[in-house]
């Protein structure tokens, strides 16, 4: 293991800029900080040592150890001055996506006697992302005879940070012809559109260049950009209109291939060749939602070709397009939300850690014999899990943290009676009906010496016949000991 910390002047500057949080939760081993992401190597994070009440001396011996399920390689403890700091670059988005709460949880382990601390470091975010348009350069087809007023949807930017650093403001061009509308409906989706000021003459301008410019709302402002290019068209004067613009479902995850999600419908006023409509995606649709879901051109029905996992996306927000015949073809948007449903088809994980076995006949109540962690991907009950012990075992199951067990010691052993113990572990989830995994150790008692020697019979009465000669045999004592060998 290799270990650095940088000393000296720059510690000032470094305190400053870094800004850490410690607190003690009393009785529940947990030691709390946080840092921000893209700290330098070698930021000081906390005293881990003197916070968890450890000793720097007895680091070494106790064999003092540091495990994270998360990417193990982020903070490093220095043994000789027991401070925890950063060992390699942390990047918010990467280690948690868009979740607003994002920590490592540090394992901190040592021996002798076996003790375990949890310790939790929260990755506070940087405005180090901007915003970022689906498209750099996007075509617009508007017919000229668009009342003022009518709006055309456009797609928001996006940014990976989150809080004030996600929250985007837009701004466009001057011009005569357009400005931009923001508003957020009910569903908290910032919804982003071009409104048409005043009318369009083809004849006089074809072409319209528009810059959207997105800030985002950190400090300092991040920026990105997005070029619009509006062709006028003319002719075909109604646009289809869906009958809603937000569709609104439910569907469960894993539904099977063909299940029919909603049915999208839209009409046109106009006759002809100008009224028949045919539906698409919007040319901005992601390619893991085209992956998911088909939608019938003709007939509007939307159904599920892939597979949909409650755990890799809670929600889809699908544009739909309605597009008539007539020359020039004229469209019209709706949004269909579709709300994914956990249901239980994960089963829990359970792990057993670290072992601190055998065990001695002597060892009083309350010695830890192993570390336990269990897990469920699923929500909700889904995801809610409960551990349980093979019944008539002098051994019970601890909560020390979250999803963490310890299997201790609850009564007194003794290696005579029994030298061996098959314990089963079994980690069950709150769901209908439950999923379950289980887990099997081996126990071994290990022999002190609590049993002095017991003679076959507490008296002999033996008669010996005169002039025996030496070394004669005349008798034989017998003696045994309950210990091991």
């Amino acid at each position: 293991m290799v270990l650095s910390w940088r000393e000296g002047q720059g510690d000032c500057r470094l305190l400053l800029s870094v800004m850490f949080l410690l607190f003690w939760e009393a009785g529940s081993g947990q030691v709390h900080y946080w840092v921000s992401e893209e700290a330098k190597h070698g930021t000081f994070v906390g005293r881990i040592t003197q916070d968890l009440g450890l000793e720097l001396e007895e680091l070494v011996p106790r064999l003092f150890r540091v495990a994270s399920k998360d990417r193990g390689d982020l903070l490093e403890v220095n043994l000789q001055n027991g401070i925890l700091f950063v060992n390699s670059r942390i990047d918010r988005e990467e280690l948690c996506g868009p979740r607003a709460e994002c920590s490592i949880h540090l394992e901190v382990i040592v021996d002798r006697p076996l003790q375990v601390f949890h310790v939790e470091v929260e990755v506070k975010d940087i405005n180090d992302n901007p915003p970022v348009f689906p498209m750099a350069v996007k075509n617009l087809f508007i017919y000229e005879s668009r009342p003022p007023g009518s709006r055309i949807p456009l797609e928001g930017a996006s940014d990976a940070d989150i809080g004030a650093n996600s929250l985007l403001t837009y701004r466009l061009n001057s011009n005569e012809y357009f400005t931009l509308d923001v508003k957020r409906n009910d569903e908290e989706i910032k919804s982003l559109g071009l409104v048409l000021k005043k009318l369009l003459n083809r004849e006089d301008t074809p072409e319209h260049h528009l810059l959207i410019t997105a800030v985002d709302g950190g400090k300092p402002e991040l920026t990105g950009t997005t070029q619009l290019k509006i062709t006028v068209l003319d002719v075909n004067d109604n646009a289809p209109e869906f009958e809603s613009t937000i569709y609104k479902v439910k569907l469960f995850e894993n539904a099977p291939n063909g299940t029919l999600v909603v049915t999208v419908n839209a009409s046109d006023s106009d006759e002809g060749i100008n009224k028949d409509i045919l539906y698409s995606f919007n040319t901005d649709t992601s390619a893991d939602t085209l992956s998911k879901f088909h939608l019938d051109p003709v007939n509007g029905y939307i159904i599920v070709k892939g597979d949909i996992d409650f755990e890799l996306t809670k929600l889809y927000e699908i544009q739909v397009e309605a597009t008539d015949k007539g020359t020039p073809p004229m469209a019209d948007h709706c949004t269909v939300l579709v709300e994914i449903l956990d249901t239980n088809d994960n089963v829990p994980e359970l792990v057993i850690k670290s072992l601190s076995l055998p065990i001695l006949e002597d060892a009083p109540v309350g010695t830890v014999i192993a570390l336990i962690s269990v897990s469920d991907l699923d929500s909700g009950a889904n995801g809610q899990v409960t551990c349980t012990l093979t019944h008539h075992v002098p051994f019970k199951l601890l909560s020390t943290f979250k999803n963490y067990y310890s299997l201790v010691l609850d009564s007194v052993l003794d290696r005579e009676s029994v030298a061996n113990y098959e314990v089963v572990v079994t980690a069950r989830d709150g769901g209908s009906p439950s999923l379950s995994a289980m887990a099997s150790l081996s126990v071994e008692v290990a022999d002190v010496n609590d049993n002095a020697p017991a003679f076959a019979q507490p008296e002999y009465t033996v008669f010996v016949k005169e002039n025996n000669p030496p070394g004669c045999h005349i008798f034989t004592v017998s003696a045994r000991d309950a210990d091991a060998q």
